[in-house]
């Protein structure tokens, strides 16, 4: 066909950014492929290529590097460093992810009003009206010719299954599918755009190509739905589940960009005009590697106050250690009981006044302590801003999260322990398996799953399933975070208000020298 005109626009998108800013990793400040400064050389090579583009950030911007966490915890007076980015950068908005919120509803308001862009989400309302919490769900683009864009934002719905309630006390969280619903039909017969885009900070909870379940379908990643019950979407963008996703799902072009700048998410539009209006004709998604890419200069110079601050902070001595507390390989810190793991189980018995805690190994970066602790030790091992709860749970609880936890191992064939798909695909869940102290258990992964907890005793004693305990654990997981249900709903027994990770510190700080201990109180074995 012969159009009388055509248009390309560019759809740009970063997400899960978790306050990366500059190529390096903190727990030890090594060169890696990864930030928005690096994002920031594709941006201006994008926008050289393209003079219609439209770049979104797709949330969980604010938090997840020492640098966030300072800022936000620590020196918080001055402008948010990633947000100082996304104005510079000149972002057309940013859609709210639900780690926005673990800094309290302050620290996200202060970022918000620093922002020259708006921060979309359709579904986050405010309780008492049920209006957008933070102003318009959507923005209009007009482009050159006079074509409109619309951007819809939209936010995991499942956040107060994870959130501190403090957190989130003025906030609701609506139902995803109807907010989108709503708003792509009002983008299209109200402000009568030419394509729109939904910007959904939430992932594929199906495999894109089957449509077969990927993972318990609990309404946390909602992006496959999105796809085959929402009309009028050209252009999904998503995020959350930190996966590298370019490609079309029932029509609908969809992206995911990965996580802390690694990849630019960058989907390419063409439009013609005939018979008195735009036609979307063609459209493609890829990712961009920021591999080799020389990161921008002038976002480096823009937070390097900040990030100076930041490496002072972290490393500032607080303690020293007598024995080895360090990780040199994870999988075995996660097969036999081991000091940092038992260290951090100890400081939230200590704080909660319990004699159970669990916690986990979030990642495998985590390097446990050095012979002189540092401030940068400790937020490299403890990386969540998770709180400490005390809930009470039966016997049977325990075993049922022993079980849980034992789903991380893949059945035994011979060659060591691996980690099981329900746990690597299609992210790494490293942070749902747990350690426990307090408790003598032992795991054995040749036997079939549901089955693998084959001793577990307290004080001695079998435990009784229906006897209750009070047990230490993150908030998150106390929420039942990490399909952990048999804790969701229980009595709250005793809350600290203060991250772990600060709890961690100001108990080292107390101590000075902490000893390494192992008292190997559990295991996992195979047959």
């Amino acid at each position: 066909m012969d159009y009388s005109k055509e248009i390309a626009i560019t759809i740009l998108e970063t997400s899960d950014l978790h306050g990366h800013i500059l190529p390096l990793q903190y727990v030890d400040n090594s060169y890696s492929e990864v930030g928005l400064a690096k994002i920031a050389t594709l941006i201006h090579q994008e926008r050289r290529a393209c003079a219609n583009v439209l770049l979104v950030d797709n949330g969980d911007l604010i938090q997840g590097s020492p640098l966030a966490y300072h800022h936000a915890k620590i020196d918080n007076s001055p402008l948010n460093p990633m947000v100082m980015c996304l104005n510079e950068l000149e972002y057309d908005a940013a859609v709210l992810g639900n780690h926005e919120f673990n800094y309290a509803k302050a620290v996200l308001d202060k970022a918000i009003q620093e922002s020259e862009f708006p921060w979309l989400s359709a579904n986050v309302v405010r309780k008492s009206t049920k209006n957008p919490y933070y102003g318009k769900p959507y923005l209009v683009k007009e482009l050159q010719d006079g074509v409109k864009v619309g951007l819809l934002g939209l936010t995991t719905s499942y956040i107060p299954n994870w959130e501190h309630p403090s957190n989130i006390v003025d906030f609701d969280f609506l139902d995803v599918i109807e907010s989108a619903q709503m708003g792509v039909r009002h983008l299209r017969e109200v402000e009568g755009v030419d394509a729109v885009v939904v910007a959904y900070h939430g992932g594929f909870e199906c495999d894109l190509e089957s449509g077969q379940p990927s993972e318990t379908l609990t309404g946390e990643n909602l992006a496959y739905r999105l796809c085959h019950e929402v009309e009028g979407i050209d252009v999904l963008l998503t995020g959350h589940q930190h996966r590298l996703i370019a490609g079309e799902v029932n029509g609908i072009t969809v992206i995911q960009p990965g996580q802390q700048g690694a990849y630019l998410g960058k989907a390419t539009i063409r439009l013609a005009f005939w018979e008195g209006c735009w036609h979307v004709i063609d459209k493609k998604a890829e990712l961009i590697s920021v591999k080799d890419v020389t990161p921008d200069i002038d976002i480096i110079d823009l937070v390097r106050t900040h990030e100076t601050k930041t490496q002072d902070w972290l490393d500032t001595p607080i303690g020293q250690t007598i024995g080895d507390m360090s990780i040199s390989n994870p999988m075995e810190a996660r097969t036999r009981d081991n000091a940092i793991i038992e260290f951090i189980n100890k400081v939230q018995m200590y704080y909660g006044g319990v004699s159970i805690s669990n916690t986990a190994l979030f990642d495998n970066q985590a390097r446990g302590f050095k012979p002189i602790i540092t401030v940068r030790d400790v937020v490299s091992n403890y990386i969540y801003p998770n709180t400490l709860k005390v809930i009470r749970v039966t016997g049977q609880d325990i075993k049922d999260a022993l079980e849980q936890s034992a789903r991380y191992f893949a059945e035994y064939d011979g060659n060591g322990y691996n980690v099981s798909d329900e746990f690597s695909v299609p992210k790494p869940q490293h942070y749902n398996y747990d350690m426990w102290e307090g408790i003598d258990y032992q795991i054995n992964i040749s036997l079939p799953i549901g089955s693998r907890v084959t001793k577990l005793y307290y004080e001695g004693r079998p435990i009784d399933v229906q006897v209750t305990f009070d047990v230490a654990m993150n908030n998150y997981r106390a929420g039942g975070g990490g399909n952990y249900s048999m804790f969701q709903g229980k009595q709250v027994v005793r809350e600290l208000p203060t991250d772990i990770s600060e709890l961690l510190t100001t108990y080292i700080l107390e101590k000075r020298t902490i000893e390494a201990t192992v008292n190997a109180n559990w295991e996992v074995i195979h047959d």
